[in-house]
């Protein structure tokens, strides 16, 4: 029977008997000594084997990795290790056990993504991966905790739910007993948790798996966690203060970061503005520079009907060679814009790619130092240009090390569209079609839905997204104008959110709710620019498990009884 665990032992247990297990982390010979340490979720602790031991020749012949009992008596290290906590201190082994053995590794710390991905339960035995799920542990314990002792009430929702439009494709589960049917798997459970407002939970979590069958990057992954929150007769401001407290607790008690409350409110209409992005990273300045008006009166086709969005990097114009501006045109090309433009300043001279359409007049206007250069994009949709270069914005920044790292500056982005065009032009929501329009603009729903804007809200940090959410539509008569506006017939609102609709005419509250993406918080808490460090067994950018080898063909007999047939 284990006595203790091997990262805890200190000149506090000298003398006293211990019963150790764990995994050997290394195995050396020195002097006629065998020296083993020991590894376990704690840490380390330092075995000594000598010479005289009758389990001395069986000892050698141990591997590294392998699975072993350890008897023996906690003594002082003769050569102390300050680096680790049991440092100061090792065990004199009275008896050794091996309880199985390993073959060597099919895996090491240089090994590639594919390789640490198809053996996952042999790269989370890293010191550095164990410690990040013990911190993700200790973030759910730390939200639970909080949420519970500010009055909300733990659920759980069902996994098999109804298919509803949620801005991505479902993951879809066949039934056997109604075959040609299908459940899906919640992308969130926001219709649900809408419900549970109508029974009166009054506030609501659920550390809850959301799916959902999307193109994936380095902050996605297919199915995810939520930190996901719902809440009856709170204003807006009430339910983002009782988050920024959630926020505040965690980072306190993980990293012993101080976050600044009320976190700043910025309007998504000054967010794209200033870092074309909703989700932007303001850890640095740079912000962009709107030159349509003065670039109007241009006689070219590089800006007649379009707007010119810049960002003017100081001091770094001898940084920018024409390769690199070659790299960053395919970037922004990458990321929506049409093309990329740029003037550089030196020894009071300009240059640049568009010097010849720029009077003295437009150059003065530029506000330009020595050395500074103004990189330029045009496009006929303001978002989409704003969007492009806040992306190369992003880019620069990183490159030219622009980002303080010791800040962690949260913000709360604001008052989301109600409603966007699609590539069709096509009117769709922003969020989805229960979100509050703004009291204020009820009056333009009709008349000029692309002027109505929402009680909307993502916390945005170090440039992700990490949650957000919306007050919801609680009258009916608002409800059926947004589904009209949407086009979504009286037979598709039923089929897909009659449950919802039937629940309105039995005493809706208004309510409203957010959820926040775990491992995004976790990517912030622990340094990550990958998703896939903080999921315990995640998915390949193909969606493909290689460790469990999937998704995979299923045979015929299972087919047969889901009424299926494959088809390619």
């Amino acid at each position: 029977m284990r006595t203790n665990y091997n990262g805890e032992l200190t000149k506090q247990n000298l003398g006293q008997d211990v019963v150790l297990y764990g995994w050997v982390n290394k195995i050396r010979k020195l002097g006629g000594l065998i020296f083993i340490d020991l590894r376990d979720i704690s840490g380390i602790s330092q075995v000594v084997v000598r010479p005289e031991k009758d389990f001395y020749n069986t000892t050698e012949s141990i591997t590294n990795e392998s699975v072993i009992e350890v008897k023996g008596k906690v003594i002082l290290r003769e050569n102390p290790n300050p680096k680790i906590k049991t440092g100061e201190i090792e065990i004199d082994a009275t008896s050794i056990k091996l309880l199985s053995k390993s073959e060597a590794l099919p895996i090491d710390k240089n090994s590639n993504d594919e390789i640490k991905l198809k053996y996952r339960y042999l790269d989370l035995r890293r010191e550095e991966l164990q410690s990040i799920f013990k911190t993700k542990s200790k973030v759910l314990s730390i939200v639970r905790n909080y949420l519970n002792d500010n009055n909300f009430i733990e659920c759980e929702t069902p996994i098999l739910c109804k298919s509803t439009p949620e801005g991505a494709r479902d993951y879809l589960v066949p039934s056997r007993i109604f075959k040609g049917e299908f459940y899906a798997l919640p992308q969130s459970p926001q219709i649900l948790k809408q419900l549970l407002m109508v029974a009166g939970m009054d506030r609501y979590y659920q550390i809850a798996k959301c799916f959902r069958d999307e193109d994936l990057r380095a902050d996605r992954q297919p199915e995810f966690t939520q930190i996901d929150i719902e809440t009856s007769f709170l204003e807006q401001d009430e339910l983002l203060t009782i988050m920024e407290g959630m926020y505040k607790k965690i980072f306190k008690e993980i990293l012993n970061v101080e976050l600044k409350i009320p976190f700043e409110r910025i309007k998504w209409d000054d967010a794209i503005k200033d870092y074309g992005s909703d989700k932007p990273d303001t850890r640095f300045d740079l912000k962009l520079i709107h030159l349509t008006d003065l670039f109007n009166g241009i006689d070219s086709p590089l800006f007649k009907d379009k707007y010119s969005i810049a960002i003017k990097v100081n001091d770094s114009s001898n940084y920018f060679s024409r390769k690199k501006i070659e790299e960053l045109t395919e970037f922004i090309k990458k990321h929506s814009g049409d093309n990329l433009l740029y003037v550089k300043k030196s020894d009071d001279s300009y240059s640049g790619s568009i010097i010849k359409l720029l009077n003295e007049d437009i150059l003065s206007n530029l506000n330009m130092s020595n050395s500074d250069i103004l990189f330029i994009t045009t496009k006929s949709n303001y978002v989409k240009a704003c969007n492009a270069m806040g992306s190369l914005r992003s880019r620069v920044a990183s490159e030219l090390d622009l980002i303080d790292k010791n800040i962690y500056d949260f913000k709360w982005i604001v008052e989301f569209p109600l409603f966007e065009l699609n590539e069709e032009g096509e009117i769709t929501s922003s969020h989805h079609p229960f979100t509050r329009p703004l009291k204020e603009h009820e009056k333009y729903l009709l008349a000029d839905p692309l002027k109505v804007y929402s009680y909307s809200y993502d916390l945005v940090a170090f440039g992700y997204e990490l949650g957000g959410g919306s007050l919801r539509i609680y009258e009916e008569d608002i409800q059926e104008k947004v589904f009209s506006i949407l086009k979504i017939s009286k037979e598709d609102q039923r089929n897909k959110f009659g449950y919802l609709l039937d629940a309105m005419k039995y005493g809706f509250p208004p309510h409203g709710g957010l959820a926040f993406g775990l491992e995004r918080t976790m990517m912030v808490l622990t340094g990550t620019d990958n998703i896939r460090d903080v999921i315990l067994f995640p998915k390949t950018t193909t969606a493909q498990d290689l460790m469990l080898d999937c998704p995979s063909n299923v045979d015929e007999a299972q087919l047969k009884d889901l009424g299926l047939k494959i088809s390619l």
